[in-house]
């Protein structure tokens, strides 16, 4: 799962960081809104943690963008303890949550996780789709009642298949969903193919088929049935 990070406090930015990476996110700065409205325009994000005070403007500016382009990403604000006003702008412009400074990173990490589920999955802990059934929080995928031991990676991509199902995904998604922007592509591009590959030939031997269409040239599609 990816995350923005938009806070111009390099310590607090760093802290953040530092703590969701080791919980396996996918993590990526913006210290202003400048940065943060290209980072936008340039990926999609799972969740986007959103300071309302920049050096350049105000959160808010970035929550109508993101609204603007149609983007899907979960917004939690962090705002300081006097900023009523900016947390019902927020809420009012369309942030799904906040968290008011100083807050304990792992409440931010349960709250992100519980964004995520309610967004891709309706806030269900377990999810079903076709010969699939897949609990996020004990990292537990079942193919046709047949448990399938995946790592952390190919958990992750076999969620954004599942919450993509039936689309053409491109390579360049999937690369971007699993490194970040960081990434150089052409190694990236070999990771993606390597855990495709681990991933399919884990779940085939569960449910006995590929579920996951080469479209070539151009990426892959998920069909869970």
């Amino acid at each position: 799962m990816k995350i923005l990070i938009v806070e111009d406090d390099f310590e607090i930015q760093d802290s953040i960081m530092q703590y969701l990476t080791s919980g396996g996110f996918i993590c990526e700065q913006a210290y202003n809104l400048e940065e943060s409205i290209e980072k936008i325009s340039l990926f999609n994000y799972d969740a986007i943690l959103i300071d309302i005070n920049l050096p350049d403007g105000n959160g808010t500016e970035l929550i109508k963008e993101l609204k603007i382009r149609k983007k899907t990403s979960g917004i939690i604000v962090i705002t300081a303890r006097d900023a009523i006003e900016d947390r019902v702008k927020a809420l009012e412009f369309g942030a799904d949550d906040y968290l008011v400074k100083p807050f304990n990173l792992a409440e931010l990490n349960a709250r992100i996780k519980s964004l995520i589920r309610r967004i891709r999955f309706q806030g269900d802990n377990h999810i079903t789709a076709g010969d699939f059934q897949i609990f996020p929080n004990s990292f537990k995928v079942l193919v046709n009642e047949k448990m399938v031991e995946l790592t952390k990676k190919e958990f992750d991509l076999l969620l954004f298949f599942v919450s993509n199902a039936g689309r053409v995904i491109t390579k360049e998604s999937l690369a971007g969903q699993l490194w970040g922007d960081e990434m150089d592509f052409t190694y990236s591009f070999d990771f993606v193919y390597a855990q495709i590959k681990n991933l399919r030939k884990k779940i085939k031997a569960a449910g006995k088929r590929d579920y996951i269409q080469t479209i070539y040239g151009v990426g892959y599609k998920f069909n869970p049935s």
